[in-house]
This record gives C-alpha cells, sequence and structure tokens, in this order.
C-alpha cells in the first residue's frame, strides 16, 4: 500500500467515522440506550406476567422497534428544533445546526425510523404496542416539543411519553395493560421532573438563549424550582416501592430501592436546602450532582428490580 492509497484509507475511514457520530448526534443514542434499557424492564416484567420466556426473540423485536421509534423521534426533534440547537453552547455542534447534515437527510431519517419502527412493532409483537409507540412519538414531537417555547409545565406534559418505554416494553411481551405498567409509567414520570429540572438548571442561560421556557428560566431564585425537585423526588419514593405491594419483587428490591430512594432524596434536599439562584455556582454545582445522581439511580433501580425477581 503506497503513501497515497493509505492516506485515502485513513481519512475514509474518518469520513465514516464522522458521519456514524452525526447519527449517534441526530438520534440522540445515549438516550435511546436508557429508554431500550427501561423498556427490557418492562418486557421482562410483562412477559412474566404472561407465564411466557422474558429472553429470546419477542425481546430482541421489541428492543429494536422501541430504539428505532425512539431514535426517529429524537431525529425528528431535533430538525423542529434545529434553530434552537444553534443559539445554544451544549447543542450548536449537533450535525443540523453545525450544517453538517441537511433538514432533509434529517427528516428522512426520523421518519423513517418511527413509521417503520412502528410498523415493525405491530408486525412482531403486536398491534397494541406499535400503536402506543407511535402515539408516544405523536405527543411528544407535536405537543411537548412546541409547548417548551410557551410554558414549564412542558414538562410534565413531556414527561408522559417520556414514561412510556416501560409501558410499551410490557405491551410488546404480554399483549395487554395490567397494574405493573402503571407502577413501571408513575417511577419514570416522577423521575423526570428532578432529572429535568437539575439539567434546566445547570445550562439556564443556555435555555434562556434558546427561548426554552423550562421553569429555571423563568423563575431565576430557584425557589420555585427546589420545591418540585423535592416534592417529585419524595413522592419517588413510595411509589418505588408498590412493585413489591404488587408481588413483582421481594424484600431484597424492598431494602435497595429505599435505600437508592433516600440517596437521590439527599441530594435534591441539599439543593432545595440551600436556597440560592439559579446562576449561583454552588446551586449549579448542587444541580449537576443532582443529575449524576438521577442517571445513577434509574438504572440502578430497574436491575435491582429485575435481578430481585429473577432470583426469588
Amino acid at each position: 500500500m503506497n503513501m497515497a492509497t493509505a492516506a485515502g484509507f485513513v481519512s475514509g475511514r474518518s469520513q465514516v467515522v464522522s458521519r456514524l457520530n452525526d447519527y449517534a448526534q441526530l438520534t440522540k443514542a445515549r438516550v435511546t440506550t436508557l429508554i431500550v434499557v427501561t423498556a427490557w424492564c418492562g418486557f421482562f416484567f410483562g412477559a412474566r406476567n404472561a407465564g411466557l420466556p422474558p429472553i429470546g426473540w419477542g425481546l430482541l423485536h421489541a428492543l429494536l422497534g422501541i430504539a428505532m421509534v425512539s431514535s426517529g423521534t429524537a431525529a425528528l426533534n431535533e430538525v423542529m428544533e434545529y434553530d434552537v440547537d444553534g443559539k445554544m453552547r451544549r447543542t450548536a455542534s449537533r450535525p443540523l445546526p453545525a450544517a453538517r447534515m441537511s433538514l432533509l437527510h434529517g427528516t428522512l431519517v426520523g421518519a423513517l425510523l418511527t413509521i417503520g419502527g412502528s410498523i415493525y412493532l405491530v408486525l412482531f409483537t403486536n398491534w397494541l404496542t406499535g400503536v402506543l409507540a407511535l402515539l408516544t412519538s405523536l405527543v411528544y414531537l407535536l405537543v411537548y416539543t412546541p409547548l417548551k417555547r410557551v410554558s414549564p409545565v412542558c414538562l410534565a406534559v413531556g414527561a408522559i411519553p417520556g414514561a412510556m418505554p416501560g409501558v410499551l416494553g410490557w405491551t410488546a411481551a404480554s399483549g395487554r395493560l395490567d397494574w405493573g405498567t402503571l407502577v413501571l409509567f408513575a417511577i419514570l414520570f416522577l423521575w423526570q421532573f428532578p432529572h429535568f429540572l437539575a439539567i434546566a438548571w445547570i445550562y439556564r442561560e443556555d435555555y434562556a438563549r434558546g427561548a426554552i421556557r423550562m421553569l429555571p428560566v423563568v423563575e431565576p431564585d430557584g425557589r420555585s424550582t427546589s420545591v418540585r425537585v423535592l416534592l417529585y423526588t419524595v413522592a419517588l419514593l413510595p411509589v418505588s416501592l408498590v412493585p413489591v405491594l404488587l408481588g413483582m419483587t421481594g424484600k431484597v428490591y424492598l431494602v435497595g430501592a429505599v435505600l437508592l430512594g433516600f440517596g437521590f432524596l439527599y441530594f435534591a434536599a441539599r439543593l432545595g436546602i440551600l436556597r440560592r439562584p439559579v446562576d449561583d455556582a454552588r446551586s449549579r454545582s448542587y444541580a449537576r450532582r443532582l443529575f449524576h445522581c438521577s442517571i445513577l439511580y434509574l438504572p440502578l433501580l430497574f436491575t435491582l428490580m429485575m435481578s430481585d425477581a429473577m432470583y426469588r
């Protein structure tokens, strides 16, 4: 291989890696990964409830279809908000605002993944899961996304589609809605408030530049945000214990969920007790710690839930 050929190979490989990275950013691969893990938990308990094996081709079809819809929805969201992303430092380097990818390209990728994923779920799981996945996408795109520029209530609205992955996993396994789906939905719904309010606290200036009307932007003193963070974190603790009452899990999960819940509450309380404005450096540091705690809390809780149920 001569020097020119080697240079061409390296250049081509670099372009492929760059393009793959663009697709990962477009489809929010890290967020999709968390969604898939949550859907896996829902599938596990849905299968157990229906007396079916929790692993196999059914699981693969469910997670692949849900990942496709999630990725497609994320891409369409970035298409709709490319101008907003361009104003914010944390998102300005995404492929659409940075002009590394055209809006048409992003729209086609998003539409194909969203519609294709919904059809895939109908064909390889059941119609209920496919329809719910598509409706979840539509609520996220047509209600939550435009509402972000209007009112802080957007977070409560966005938490509804955000709480659906566990439900989708459950219905993909069992083909029906049960009490367990409501529990998984409630856990995810409540978890999102401290998680996303912490993000909005950290990136308040960015959100303000993009005219995203999250609560820390609208009320910079941080008091209302702190109260909501505490209330939802406190509410999450007893709700996370309901799987024990329903017989989904046992004592190991009970102890672990209590410890995780109080750990989460500790970081939420630190931020609330601080009583400093959103733009204060110390309050931002506490919000960042709460955010990191929230990222650990959810997968640990669901992993513990599945592990305890598996070995009961």
